[in-house]
């Protein structure tokens, strides 16, 4: 039975502050500033060639009418929602764009509110988990507490994302939300968003399913998997602590899962972390820097998610 998958404190040297690390691990301001430059043109390539993607996919499903080419469409569409969500996660923290009007717009209208997020709310809380991980205020715990925990638990918990439970109750929130008008400001335009999408793609195509099958469905099923996969493989049986690699994962990136599960950088979670403020390009740069400083160390390493995930249900936590 394994209680915590927190690094031993053998593994976790305190090396900062240093010449180049400021005391919590920030680089000096002049080194900062290098890595937090925003690509502002690549950013915006980086965008308009997810929804060209998007665009391509299903015209490619609406012209062949092949069962087959709609299944592996469907299953596809999986990760580009985790390509929406990540970019709006750089929105949110306000280092997609340069300009803040441009990053809030872009951010919600097309990335966002596509992708059946609240941006405004997601803000607020996820700036409360970077505050304290594991905190009284963190709303990403439902994601990733409880581990390690029984493999039962955790096939159970991806059971309910895979055939569209936690979907039903994250969509039938978006719909009670209506019944105040301070909700109504929220929840309408992302429906109104929904709405227009399902529309074009009718007119578009002449096929009213292809909204359905190809950008709601995998968003009440695919998505929610890789979400809490995802979640549990950045903090899943950490806990709170002043230190980030008690409370956050590293783990070894694969061109597999950088494809399917972290893209745009996310997987060098520990380094985002430690300095939020870094764009999705320059994580990995930060990283090397953190190893060269010593504080990542191959003792808190994991050599792939399935790795992390298997030492996440190896415990016999019962909730």
């Amino acid at each position: 039975m394994v209680d915590t998958l927190v690094p031993d404190l053998t593994d976790r040297p305190e090396v900062f502050p240093s010449e180049r690390f400021l005391p919590n691990g920030m680089l000096s301001p002049e080194l900062r500033s290098q890595l937090r430059q925003i690509d502002d043109v690549r950013n915006a390539l980086s965008v308009i060639g997810l929804w060209a993607f998007v665009i391509g996919l299903v015209w490619l499903t609406a012209w062949s009418h092949q069962w087959w080419v709609a299944l592996l469409a469907f299953i596809v569409m999986g990760p580009v929602h985790v390509r929406f969500a990540i970019l709006m996660h750089e929105a949110a923290h306000k280092i997609l764009f340069t300009k803040s009007a441009i990053n809030d717009f872009v951010g919600k209208w097309f990335i966002a509110y596509p992708a059946f997020i609240p941006i405004s709310i997601y803000r607020r809380g996820h700036f409360a988990h970077h505050r304290e991980e594991f905190g009284p205020d963190d709303p990403d715990i439902v994601f990733y507490g409880g581990y390690p925990s029984a493999p039962r638990v955790l096939l159970r918990r991806l059971a309910r994302d895979a055939v569209g439970i936690s979907g039903w109750k994250n969509f039938k929130s978006l719909l009670l939300a209506n019944k105040s008008s301070a909700g109504r400001r929220i929840a309408l335009p992302i429906l109104g968003i929904q709405v227009l999408l399902w529309a074009t793609s009718w007119v578009a195509t002449g096929d009213w399913w292809i909204y359905p099958l190809l950008w709601f469905l995998p968003w009440m099923t695919q998505w929610r998997v890789l979400n809490r996969l995802r979640a549990i493989g950045e903090h899943g049986g950490m806990q709170k602590n002043a230190d980030r690699r008690a409370t956050t994962h590293n783990v070894r990136q694969r061109p597999l899962a950088r494809l399917w599960l972290v893209p745009y950088n996310t997987g060098w979670h520990l380094a985002h972390h430690v300095d939020m403020g870094i764009p999705w390009r320059n994580l990995p740069r930060y990283h090397q820097e953190l190893i060269a400083a010593g504080y990542i160390t191959p003792g808190i390493t994991y050599s792939s998610y399935t790795a992390l995930w298997r030492a996440a249900a190896s415990g016999s936590s019962a909730n």
